[in-house]
């Protein structure tokens, strides 16, 4: 029996659904603006591209840890008691962050900071389901899941611009304000939802199904494969521009911000296809899509029109796409209904765990032993895992007739 949440006065409240659209793109923003000041921290700290690495894996792994622990305990205590602090504490970690001296300090506030996030995706997503009704469910996740893209599009623009004008610690103590703000109002409009209901175990033997499930484990290491390329890319992406291509931060900041709206936009509005082509198909376009925009940053001949590269970045940039099918779509079709919530998880926080810390602490070590090239190739191979993926797992788009639509709809309104 899954816990049931009686009707709320802000249901599918549109404010509520800003809001918490708002609070995990700041979220989201405090995590990526330590990747993208990494330019501003070599010289500002004279650290190592390895300790770039390390920071961000330290980071990865705190928010793993900690999602898997209070993500179970707002369960049990209430969704408010676990975000709102939550977000508090994340924000005063950035604000340490704009204050460390040196490697181990930095390293120290973000894993901080990782420990104060690692919570907060799970619970705003699982509120989000709470307080939307069953015809609006789909619509708002998805609003509100696009805030990833959508901050891998503000966080390299906002933090190379606060950095180039005011230095690379006020990029960490302006990431904090934002925190504080979504705090004050997550506090005032979002509230806890009604229980009436406390019973959701799932059986053993339940789970123990899933680790048999094949398609689960490929959308593991797909899910791995994408974290890993992602990460590897956010981390060393701008050393790599400002250092190997010659590029000034601005216009690294101009390139990786059109990626992230890019990413946005093929999240926003893109995702769609896998319902009229299917899964399988769709996860392959977008994979290969993926690897072509990580490819194209190691044109040489492309940097004489930064413009035009930005343009191509933005149209090719379909990861948040792929993402969205091999963490939330096919893992939720691939088990029973009764197992959805595990089977996201499955992926989705086992990638977090792996691709979040391997991706910048092996671009990291590649970055020390081969150059800056090493890491970028790392992201286009996480991508290609992704391809391999798509290839191997089944469909599992099932269109449903006219008779299960009517059995479908009578079984929801009872």
């Amino acid at each position: 029996m899954h816990t049931h949440i009686s009707p709320h006065p802000t249901r599918n409240n549109p404010l509520v659904i800003l809001v918490l659209f708002l609070t995990l793109l700041v979220v989201l923003l405090d995590r990526m603006v330590g990747n993208f000041l990494g330019p501003f921290l070599v010289e500002g700290l004279h650290l190592q591209p390895s300790q770039i690495g390390l920071i961000a894996g330290a980071t990865g792994i705190c928010w793993a840890l900690s999602a898997l622990v209070f993500g179970a305990v707002s369960d049990r205590i209430g969704r408010r008691k676990v975000l709102i602090p939550a977000i508090f504490l994340f924000s005063a970690a950035s604000w340490l962050s704009g204050l460390a001296q040196n490697f181990e300090q930095l390293l120290m506030t973000r894993a901080f900071l990782g420990l104060a996030e690692g919570p907060c995706f799970a619970v705003i997503m699982a509120l989000v389901e709470e307080y939307s009704s069953s015809n609006h469910r789909a619509r708002h996740v998805g609003i509100v899941n696009s805030a990833g893209p959508f901050a891998a599009g503000v966080a390299p623009i906002f933090a190379t611009q606060i950095a180039v004008a005011m230095g690379w610690r006020w990029g960490f103590y302006a990431a904090a304000i934002p925190g504080l703000v979504m705090g004050v109002m997550v506090w005032l409009y979002v509230k806890e939802p009604i229980r009436t209901s406390a019973s959701t175990t799932i059986k053993r033997e339940g789970l123990s199904s899933l680790l048999r499930n094949g398609s689960l484990w490929l959308c593991l290491l797909g899910a791995f494969g994408f974290v890993t390329s992602l990460m590897a890319f956010v981390v060393f992406a701008p050393l790599f521009l400002t250092q190997v291509m010659q590029q000034e931060a601005r216009t690294a900041g101009l390139l990786m911000g059109a990626a992230g709206f890019g990413g946005a936009a093929w999240s926003f509005f893109g995702t769609g296809i896998a319902d009229r082509i299917g899964r399988k198909p769709a996860l392959l376009f977008f994979a290969v899509l993926n690897v072509a925009s990580i490819l194209l940053f190691m044109v040489p001949g492309m940097y004489a029109s930064p413009y035009l590269l930005a343009i191509l970045a933005f149209a090719l940039s379909a990861g948040p796409a792929a993402a969205a099918l091999i963490f939330v779509l096919i893992p939720a079709e691939v088990v029973p209904r009764h197992h959805v919530a595990a089977a996201i998880g499955f992926a989705g926080i086992g990638a977090e765990l792996l691709g979040g810390s391997f991706g910048p602490a092996m671009g990291g070590a590649l970055a020390q032993q081969h150059g800056l090239s090493a890491p970028m190739l790392l992201a286009a191979a996480g991508g290609c895992v992704v391809i391999v993926v798509a290839i191997l797992i089944r469909e599992t788009l099932v269109r449903p007739s006219a008779s299960d639509k009517l059995r479908t709809s009578g079984a929801a309104s009872k």
